[in-house]
């Protein structure tokens, strides 16, 4: 979900979190035959795996990175706001994608307490241990790429997230330094919100 999110609107000033999802549709699964391309040439017929006809309802929120000092000069909460809801209302900045590239994805707004769940009145379902995201050194101030797990439950077809910091299962992945960022390699939030709001005037 957040990796959605920053295909909608990314910026290294900001990181997104994950405050509830509503499961919509049925969870089901479907296999289908697919013929991936081998390194050296050629292909082999494979079988995978996909959810069938997801569809989520989300509710999130952006904080600022406070571990990127160097983006202070970036930190205007009100136009990040007001991109981030062209961006939804577009359909995303970049291509949708959910998991894999294949799978594309389609994204609008929505207004979460009115959506219905097919698990609306079902109770509790216990999912086990699951990922819970991963935490890059940019949003940690530490080297090292972690995966975070935890054990949710979705009660009538919500599912409520927990804090990145709340998660007691984290695991070193790798070690990894942040990107740098600075004015010279990214385009002020002030600039963006400019020209993207003096297209859509017209002016």
């Amino acid at each position: 979900m957040k990796g959605i999110l920053e295909q909608i609107y990314w910026k290294p000033t900001i990181k997104y979190i994950i405050d509830e999802v509503k499961v919509l549709n049925p969870i089901q699964m479907e296999a289908k035959g697919v013929r991936p391309i081998n390194d050296k040439g050629g292909n082999t017929l494979a079988t995978y795996t996909y959810l069938k006809d997801p569809s989520y309802a989300v509710r999130a929120h952006f904080e600022f990175n406070e571990h990127r000092p160097d983006l202070v000069y970036d930190r205007n909460e009100h136009k990040h706001h007001n991109i981030l809801k062209r961006a939804v209302k577009a359909g995303g900045r970049r291509d949708v994608f959910l998991g894999t590239r294949e799978c594309q994805s389609y994204v609008e707004p929505c207004i979460f307490d009115d959506e219905v769940s097919f698990y609306e009145n079902m109770g509790e379902l216990h999912f086990g241990t699951m990922v819970h995201g991963l935490s890059y050194p940019d949003e940690t101030g530490r080297n090292v790429l972690e995966a975070r797990l935890w054990n949710p439950i979705m009660k009538n077809g919500v599912i409520q997230f927990i804090r990145p910091e709340e998660c007691q299962l984290v695991r070193k992945v790798k070690p990894l330094k942040p990107k740098q960022f600075n004015s010279e390699n990214i385009e002020s939030v002030d600039d963006l919100h400019e020209s993207l709001f003096f297209e859509e005037e017209g002016q």
